[in-house]
């Protein structure tokens, strides 16, 4: 999930802290089977990015939607598939190429 903060919405940097544990409250409370795996700060059009792993897109929406509840912050979600998994998927389609 990518995440971009408005420059007006934290004037107090330690704001941060505080709304990342009441964020971390929330995700563990309505979103149980959500793993986080990673959270970096990048330094270009978004400001986090955060790799975490959901049962389903509407559980991915779910963390989305709390972040976006704080009211300054815009989100995008990507779903992504282990390539491994991808590579099952793959093999399932039967395309004849003659």
């Amino acid at each position: 999930m990518l995440t971009k903060i408005s420059p007006y919405a934290v004037k107090n940097l330690e704001k941060l802290k505080e709304i990342e544990q009441h964020a971390k409250r929330l995700i563990e409370e309505n979103c149980p089977s959500v793993r986080w795996i990673m959270n970096l700060v990048v330094f270009g059009p978004y400001d986090y990015l955060d790799i975490f792993e959901a049962k389903d897109d509407e559980e991915a929406a779910k963390v989305a939607m709390i972040i976006r509840s704080f009211g300054h912050a815009t989100t995008e979600t990507w779903p992504a598939i282990y390539w491994k998994d991808f590579k099952g998927i793959i093999e399932k389609i039967k395309i004849d190429y003659s």
